[in-house]
């Protein structure tokens, strides 16, 4: 059996070593460094990550105790806590959102996954817009403005569904609406763009058509429009198929406002009426509504994320320091993902990642372990034994 390096080294390994000491450089990250190293203060972030260590305290004195095991992740000693924390409050957390897009493109160069919108027909890529709030308390967070009472951050997701890895994020106070965010991003054309009612903006909208992206959403209760063109309602659960133009547009300029599609549709598990928009108007109507079905993953994605990784609890109280742990656990989510995707074994991502905890310091195959995870390792034969040969000396 060949002998391996722990199973947390052989995750560290999906990072490029190199390409995380061009991002230090680009980003200045040791510019006031005293020993203490990005990459060493990225091992233990994540870390507190895999491990969900909840304080300084846990980090370290959870390195502290595997310190014979250090060698192979890159860290010479484990860090102490002060040092950990001046890192996290002063080293820029662009770092770490740089080394997040790194990863990103290495995964989706390994994967090669097949395109999620192909399945439902779709053009292009199928991509889900959403955000989430973490709730800070406002005393230790004075900076993340919120309610008078209460502080908060947004987290701003973009979804690829191809392999639903997250491709995109932006963090923001919890004040900043969605739509302000979702005006200054910009998507491939030919995609197929989800989110719910709380992006509504019908110029927006008007603005996604002409750069050739689709996007389907649910239709406001109270949303005024002229129905221009009736259409047959084909399909299992569709109530109604039309072209619409919105009231506000039209009285703006009714020459030129754009043509929307509203669909009417009852879900059959649930018996909900629900009420889509979209602006690809070819679609089929059944089509539409499984489209925006598909917007779940996305939740499914922040659960994932608040139950399994740190993002919940901080261990620095600063804007950098709360940055820098929140992109860190978008990095773990990433990796885990990918190994998820890799493993023919049918793995849920919160088993993977509750496995994982426990595994971090055992030296294993990460591979093998991903197709066999309840499999013991083959017994170590004479050639991997590490004792070396006696050579008794001829008399």
């Amino acid at each position: 059996m060949k002998r391996v390096c722990s199973m947390f080294s052989q995750i560290l390994q999906l990072v490029s070593r190199d390409r995380f000491e061009e991002a230090v450089t680009e980003h200045k990250a040791e510019r006031h460094a005293r020993g203490f190293s990005s990459w060493g203060q990225f091992v233990a972030m994540l870390f507190c990550q895999l491990a969900q260590a909840k304080s300084l305290r846990e980090i370290t004195e959870g390195l502290q105790a595997s310190e014979g095991k250090l060698k192979h992740l890159g860290l010479p000693e484990a860090p102490s806590r002060s040092t950990l924390a001046y890192a996290n409050s002063h080293r820029p957390w662009e770092l770490y959102e740089a080394v997040f897009h790194q990863l990103l493109g290495e995964c989706r160069k390994r994967l090669g996954a097949a395109r999620a919108g192909g399945k439902l027909g779709l053009p292009g890529k199928l991509l889900s817009l959403d955000a989430t709030v973490i709730d800070l308390c406002a005393e230790l967070f004075d900076w993340a403005k919120f309610r008078v009472t209460k502080g908060a951050v947004k987290l701003h997701l973009l979804l690829d569904h191809d392999g639903y890895l997250p491709c995109y994020a932006v963090i923001t106070d919890g004040r900043t609406h969605e739509i302000r965010v979702a005006r200054q991003m910009r998507f491939e054309r030919g995609a197929m763009l989800v989110f719910d009612r709380g992006y509504t903006d019908y110029d927006w909208f008007e603005r996604l058509g002409v750069e050739g992206v689709h996007f389907v959403t649910r239709l406001k209760d109270n949303a005024a429009c002229i129905v221009v063109e009736r259409r047959s309602a084909s399909g299992p659960g569709v109530l109604a198929d039309e072209i619409v133009v919105m009231d506000k547009q039209a009285r703006s300029s009714e020459e030129t406002a754009p043509f929307f599609r509203r669909v009417r549709y009852r879900d059959p598990a649930t018996e909900r009426e629900l009420v889509f928009l979209t602006n690809h108007l070819e679609l089929p109507a059944a089509t539409v509504a499984a489209v925006y079905k598909e917007r779940w993953q996305i939740e499914l994605l922040f659960k994932a994320l608040k139950q399994n990784l740190r993002i919940k609890t901080f261990v620095g109280t600063s804007a950098n320091a709360l940055k820098t742990q929140i992109w860190t656990a978008l990095i773990a989510l990433l990796a885990v993902r990918f190994l998820q995707l890799q493993a023919r074994f049918p793995w849920s991502l919160s088993r993977l990642m509750a496995l994982l905890r426990q595994q971090l310091f055992v030296y294993r195959d990460l591979w093998k372990w991903l197709e066999t995870p309840f499999e013991p390792p083959l017994p170590l034969t004479e050639e991997d034994s590490p004792q070396l040969p006696f050579a008794w000396a001829k008399s």
